[in-house]
This record gives structure tokens, sequence and C-alpha cells, in this order.
């Protein structure tokens, strides 16, 4: 299986977790500005961004609204984001737009089904220690071992 991690990073986070991800699952590891042909043979897709406002970058939203209607068809696939902890943020406001903005992986989820993806997990998100990291502790092997069990 052919697996391929598509991914965009502001301060390394999300690209030192994709590429452990990548190496976990033997995939393919495409920075967002080099994906226009990473699909070609892809069983599966996971795709990850920082959560920035709320929101993946928009590197990752234009890369994946270009995509054709159909792109994905036939095609597995997984969104992930690295964001703060708002739970243990002391910002109550903070707290309330987290969960009424949500989150890099779930608008990533929500373009991927637009363009024909087969769903294969939720929306993962992991988290950093502070807005520019580092990753938290545990979280590395949490995402391979997120990564691992969808291409089971």
């Amino acid at each position: 299986m052919k697996t391929v991690i598509v991914y965009d990073s502001v301060f390394g986070n999300t690209k030192k977790l994709a590429s452990f991800v990548a190496d976990a699952v033997d995939g393919v590891l495409v920075h967002v500005s080099d994906a226009v042909y990473a699909l070609d043979d892809a069983d599966l897709l996971l795709v990850g961004s920082p959560t920035r406002a709320f929101r993946p970058t928009p590197a990752v939203c234009i890369w994946l609204k270009k995509l054709p209607a159909h792109a994905l068809n036939h095609i597995r696939a997984a969104a992930f984001d690295t964001r703060i902890d708002v739970t243990k943020a002391d910002s109550a406001l903070l707290k309330k737009m987290a969960k009424r903005f949500g989150y890099a992986a779930s608008q990533i989820n929500k373009l991927l089904i637009k363009k024909g993806a087969a769903i294969a997990a939720n929306p993962e998100g992991f988290f950093v220690c502070d807005s520019q990291g580092p990753l938290a502790d545990g979280e590395l092997t949490r995402a391979a071992d997120w990564a691992r069990a969808i291409c089971r």
C-alpha cells in the first residue's frame, strides 16, 4: 500500500510529526508546495497542517481546493493537525472559539470528503506545548500509532 503524507508547517512541529508518521508507515512525505503529483498510485492520503486561527494553513486549503472534483475517488484519507490543548488554557474566550470554529483537521476532513476521498479515520489533533511548540510529550508516538492503525 502506498501511503502519502502531505503536510504544511509553520514552526516545524507539523513537519516533525509528519516525518515521524511517514517513517512509521513507510510512507512518502511531501510538503504541500510539492504535492501536485503526490497522489499518483496513492492508496492512503494523510493530510496535516498546524492549526492557525482555527484553520489549516492557506497552502493546504488552496492545494485541496485546486484538486479536481473527484481527484480523491478510490483513495482512503485522513486529516491531522497540530494544536494547542485549549482545555489547559486560562482563556475562556480561546476555549469558546475552539469549540465554535474547531481545528485544522476537521476542515481538512471536509475538503477531503468534497474531493471524493473515503475517510479512513476521524480527524485527529496532536498537541504542542505552545503556539511555536515543541510537541507535547508522547505526541510523536501517538501519531505513529494513529497512522499505523489506519494502515491496517
